[in-house]
C-alpha cells in the first residue's frame, strides 16, 4: 500500500498520517471499540493522535503507530489511543428538547407508575465529561422535590477513564457552563473556584461513574426506567447498533424510556422499539405485545 498523504492539515510532513498507518489505527479502534473510522476522517485521527504522540515524547504519529505495532492489545498505549478517538463533545441541556420531555412527560409518568416502589433507575451510557447526567440530576432536584425521599440509582458510563475522572470531579470552565446552563442553576448548584466552576457534592453524590466499553461485557445494573445513549450509535455499524440496542432492551423495564441522539433511530435496526414524541422531543419505548 502506498504512503499517500491522507490529510493536509499541517505542512510539516512529520504531522501527516499515511494510509498504511491510518489503516492500522482504524482496524485497532474498530476491534477495541467498534467505532468505524472512515478514510475521510483521517484528519480527525491525526488531530487526536498528534497530542498523544507529543505527550508520550514521540517524534510524530508514525513513531506512535510503530510503537503500537509492538505492544499487546491490552497495553495502556492501545487504550490511550482508542480513548483519544472517542468523541467527548457534550454540553449542559444539550439539544434541550429531551429534557423538556423528561420534565413534562416522562418523569411525571414514572412517578405515578413507581409510587409504590419509590425507586427510579437511570443509565447514561456515554456520559463523557458529565454534563448530561448532571443536567438530569439538576432537573430532578429543581422540579420533583418528592423524589428526595425516593431511591434514585444513576449509573453513568464511558469508555474513557480519563474523561470519567474529570466527570467525577465535576470541574467546568466558564465556557462550558456558558453552553446551555441557565444562570440560576449555575448559581444554585455550582461553587466558583479561581478559574473554574465545581458542581456541588450533593449533585455529584447522586451519580455512580463507571468505565464501560459498550462492545464488551456490561456490568450488572437494576432494571432501567430511563436509558440515555445519545449521539453514540452514529459511530457504529448496523450490527453493533443492533447488539447494543438488544442489550438495552433486555435491561429496560417494560414501561421504560430510551433516549437517542437527534440523528439516531431504532428504525430498521430493532423492531422491538416504538418511537414516541412529546412536543419537539423524540424517545422510544418497548412495543407491548397485543
Amino acid at each position: 500500500m502506498s504512503n499517500e498523504r491522507l490529510t493536509t492539515m499541517d505542512d510539516d510532513a512529520n504531522l501527516t498520517l499515511n494510509s498504511e498507518d491510518f489503516d492500522y489505527v482504524s482496524r485497532m479502534v474498530l476491534e477495541r471499540s467498534a467505532i468505524v473510522l472512515e478514510p475521510h476522517k483521517a484528519y480527525l485521527v491525526e488531530a487526536r493522535l498528534v497530542p498523544l504522540a507529543r505527550r508520550l515524547g514521540l517524534e510524530n504519529i508514525s513513531a506512535l503507530v510503530a510503537k503500537l505495532r509492538t505492544v499487546s492489545r491490552f497495553d495502556p498505549l492501545v487504550k490511550a489511543t482508542v480513548e483519544a478517538m472517542t468523541t467527548n463533545e457534550t454540553s449542559f441541556f444539550r439539544d434541550l428538547h429531551p429534557f423538556t420531555a423528561l420534565k413534562e412527560k416522562v418523569i411525571p409518568d414514572l412517578i405515578e407508575a413507581r409510587k409504590s416502589e419509590r425507586q427510579l433507575n437511570f443509565w447514561c451510557a456515554a456520559s463523557s465529561s458529565g454534563q448530561e447526567p448532571y443536567t438530569v440530576c439538576m432537573l430532578l432536584r429543581e422540579n420533583f422535590p418528592e423524589l428526595a425521599t425516593w431511591n434514585i440509582n444513576f449509573i453513568a458510563t464511558d469508555i474513557s477513564t480519563e474523561i470519567l475522572r474529570r466527570a467525577e470531579e465535576g470541574f467546568y470552565s466558564q465556557l462550558e457552563v456558558n453552553r446551555g446552563l441557565p444562570v440560576q442553576l449555575l448559581v444554585k448548584y455550582f461553587e466558583k473556584t479561581e478559574s473554574e466552576w465545581n458542581i456541588k457534592q450533593e449533585i455529584r453524590d447522586m451519580i455512580t461513574f463507571q468505565q464501560l466499553n459498550l462492545i464488551e461485557t456490561w456490568p450488572s445494573m437494576p432494571p432501567l426506567d430511563i436509558c440515555f445513549i445519545r449521539n453514540v450509535l452514529i459511530y457504529f455499524d448496523i450490527e453493533t447498533k443492533r447488539q447494543i440496542l438488544e442489550g438495552i432492551r433486555k435491561r429496560l423495564r417494560p414501561d421504560g424510556y430510551l433516549f437517542l441522539g437527534t440523528a439516531e433511530t431504532t428504525l430498521n435496526i430493532d423492531p422491538n422499539f416504538e418511537r414516541k414524541t412529546h412536543d419537539k422531543a423524540t424517545y422510544y419505548t418497548l412495543k407491548q405485545n397485543g
